[in-house]
């Protein structure tokens, strides 16, 4: 079957966007969770539903290219998934680190980081890196929670991809050659 390049990338922009706005849902719980530590555990009960999104956005993908899909495709798919994801998040992490969080909360939590580490039995070399480090401005933090989400997203494609590309009859992971046969 020949990919739909078209197809794949208007899926992966549209189901991106439904992601990243539940994202951004999920986001106000830890917005909320810097005065109102009970957020925090709503916060991180929504977050493995993150995979969940991913599967059934995925799935959903699959069939309407026809029922049927390689894990690469399903990978590369799930990668653009979370990088649209990634980019419509962005703007809520950008506002909340420029505009709601106090203007320290950057520096104290890299501080409190750093504290940590100092903190740990490292050598001198590990120590004095630490000292280098500089206290990121809100536009470095997003676009860092860019490249995280990306990176995050394409180890996670992995396995929903294993899952829907499995063979239901074996349980193997199939990818189909341009003959119909199938390869292990």
């Amino acid at each position: 079957m020949k990919e739909n390049k078209s197809l794949l990338m208007k899926s992966a922009m549209f189901y991106g966007l439904l992601l990243g706005i539940s994202w951004a849902i999920k986001y106000v719980f830890f917005i909320l969770g810097v005065t109102i530590p009970s957020m925090q555990i709503v916060y991180w009960i929504l977050t493995p539903l993150t995979l969940l999104f991913a599967y059934i956005f995925t799935n959903t993908y699959k069939f309407l290219i026809g029922g049927k899909i390689s894990f690469f495709h399903a990978w590369q798919f799930g990668v653009l998934l979370y990088f649209f994801a990634a980019l419509i998040i962005s703007l809520g992490h950008y506002i909340f680190y420029q505009y709601i969080a106090s203007p320290d909360f950057i520096s104290s939590s890299v501080n409190q980081a750093i504290s940590l580490m100092k903190d740990m039995d490292l050598n001198m070399q590990i120590k004095e890196a630490i000292d280098q480090i500089t206290v990121p401005t809100p536009i470095q933090m997003t676009i860092q929670g860019i490249f995280n989400n990306v990176f995050y997203g394409t180890i996670l494609s992995i396995p929903v991809a294993a899952l829907l590309c499995r063979n239901n009859s074996t349980g193997l992971i199939i990818n189909q050659n341009n003959q119909g046969r199938n390869e292990l």
